[in-house]
């Protein structure tokens, strides 16, 4: 991102935030940025001054970044979910806008984030790049055009695997460059099912089953098999959310409907099929790539790509291995439990624990291999910002 924003006009990336300094550091210096144009420091008044002067500004401490006034725009990637709770609130009480390249946050905590932003007078958002941003620009387009979506998604480039594992993961995470534990994230289906929550949340659309279907369901074939079974199709019901390990990916999809005959009659002329189910279908998100569209879009007019209006769907984290009394669980992407996207009401039902507050939790009565995290034998993590922020959400929507 720090190299496409390098080679934009209007926008620039003056400071990073890094555990590791030398990081952000060695970035800068492949964009021609040299060592002494470079201030590292986590003091606010020494950053505050470098960026003033015209430095860039590299840091260790993610918080202080929502305190420098010379920045208007703060983009979190970490993927953590307590970190990103975090950064995002900080940079609300300070009235920076914040966009989420951290998904994982915004399906736990998105509703309250959203609403705190809209009343300080700042924008929250998912970022564009990321599926749920560029899904939801394919939405909003079917949708305002008047047609109904009967289903939105995206393709996932391989099968889910459980219980994927950063050692089971890690020479493949190596040999691309990537963090096991994300790459696990990735296999274990974690990722694909936040993504298919933010959409959910976005939008209204609700998975149709637990997990989704995850049919493995090619380009050509994605209007005749992600419709309603009553036209052969494999839903149940019509405005869901679904993924496809088909030749899809990298690519994100939208099934649109009417039952117009003149708009059937021009959509079979614009060679888009004979209806009533036509895709709508973008062969490429660019991740980080395009997060500047939401960086300008939110500080130039004030607008967000995408937030969760509402919990319509839950994360809910399942054991990955057989879990005893007294552990403490590790993170996303760890060895300890995968993650399964549910209708809210189901969740709520079967008490499930939501991924993002699954984290650092004690095992309360044994759990075995494949059965839900539940409030009766897993206690979260209390001393969180995320799970009190989860509390007050639950308060402010009526769903505690």
């Amino acid at each position: 991102m720090l190299h496409i924003t390098h080679q934009m006009t209007g926008l620039d990336t003056r400071a990073i935030a890094d555990i590791i300094p030398e990081r952000p550091l060695a970035t800068l210096k492949e964009t021609g940025v040299s060592e002494s144009q470079v201030c590292v420091t986590n003091n606010i008044g020494q950053a505050e001054d470098a960026l003033r002067r015209g430095l860039y500004l590299v840091t260790e401490d993610a918080l202080l970044l929502p305190q420098l006034e010379s920045l208007e725009v703060l983009v979190e990637a970490t993927g953590v979910t307590e970190v990103g709770a975090k950064v995002a609130w900080n940079s609300i009480l300070n009235q920076k806008h914040i966009v989420m390249l951290n998904v994982e946050t915004d399906v736990t905590v998105g509703v309250y984030l959203h609403q705190m932003a809209a009343k300080i007078g700042c924008v929250y958002t998912a970022a564009m790049g990321d599926e749920p941003g560029v899904c939801k620009t394919l939405y909003d387009f079917a949708t305002n055009l008047g047609f109904e979506v009967i289903c939105l998604g995206k393709g996932k480039n391989n099968p889910i695997d459980y219980y994927a594992t950063p050692d089971s993961c890690r020479e493949e995470a190596e040999r691309k460059h990537m963090n096991p534990k994300m790459l696990a994230a990735f296999k274990d289906g974690t990722k694909t099912m936040v993504e298919l929550a933010a959409m959910s949340n976005a939008t209204g659309l609700v998975p149709d089953v637990p997990g989704s279907h995850g049919a493995r369901v090619d380009l050509p074939d994605l209007n005749k098999v992600l419709i309603p079974q009553e036209d052969g199709g494999i839903l149940s019901q019509r405005g869901c959310v679904e993924f496809s390990v088909g030749k899809v990916a990298p690519g994100v999809f939208v099934i649109i409907a009417t039952d117009d005959p003149r708009i059937m009659q021009d959509m079979a002329f614009y060679s888009m099929g004979d209806g009533p189910y036509y895709t709508l279908y973008r062969p490429y998100h660019l991740c980080s790539i395009e997060t500047p569209v939401s960086i300008a879009e939110a500080a130039i007019y004030g607008e967000a790509t995408l937030y969760s209006k509402q919990i319509v769907s839950e994360v809910v984290a399942i054991a990955k291995r057989d879990l005893k009394a007294g552990e403490i669980v590790g993170d996303i992407g760890g060895p300890d439990f995968f993650n399964r996207i549910y209708t809210f009401e189901e969740a709520k039902e079967a008490e499930g624990i939501p991924m993002g507050l699954a984290a650092s939790g004690q095992v309360l009565s044994d759990i075995p291999q494949g059965e839900m995290l539940t409030a009766d034998n897993f206690a979260p993590d209390t001393s969180t910002l995320v799970y009190k922020m989860r509390q007050m959400q639950d308060n402010l929507t009526g769903a505690a």
